[in-house]
């Protein structure tokens, strides 16, 4: 598994994790108070973000790197190159990094297949900083469409 520590040094990635972290402000999470914001790059330089929308029936709930990348793919003819996912627990950054949840590793490894191509992954509290490769890296033993009966 390659899943690291690091310290984001370049200058994209600093703006990614910042447009992550603006995208919490926007969380509707009325019910756990955890807001989380996403900021997807895509191949073009663009970048989309989002963050999670909660429900009263919780399995209606959206997690902001879902909102995110599937919105950005919807809008663009880029692939998705990385994502930021940033995590703030009653209005106050997350000292640890958060990571996916197993829905979104599956939905992020798909549009890895879906594009031929890894999406890197940062996963950034205000404490520590975490990289992966790809979603590949988060989800072994993936489900696939090699499983589904055609």
């Amino acid at each position: 598994m390659a899943i690291r520590p690091i310290h984001i040094s370049q200058p994209q990635d600093l703006q990614l994790v910042g447009q992550a972290l603006q995208a919490t402000a926007k969380s509707y999470s009325p019910y756990s108070h955890f807001e989380v914001g996403a900021a997807v790059r895509m191949e073009d330089g663009r970048v989309f973000s989002a963050s999670n929308q909660e429900n009263a029936a919780y399995p209606a709930c959206v997690c902001a790197e879902r909102v995110a990348l599937l919105y950005a793919t919807a809008n663009s003819d880029s692939r998705p190159e990385c994502i930021a996912i940033v995590a703030k627990n009653a209005g106050r950054q997350t000292l640890q990094p958060v990571t996916p949840c197993g829905e979104c590793r599956q939905v992020l490894r798909e549009m890895e297949l879906r594009y031929h191509a890894p999406i890197r992954i940062l996963m950034c509290g205000a404490g520590q900083c975490l990289e992966a490769d790809s979603a590949a890296d988060l989800l072994p033993g993936e489900f696939s469409s090699d499983q589904l009966a055609r």
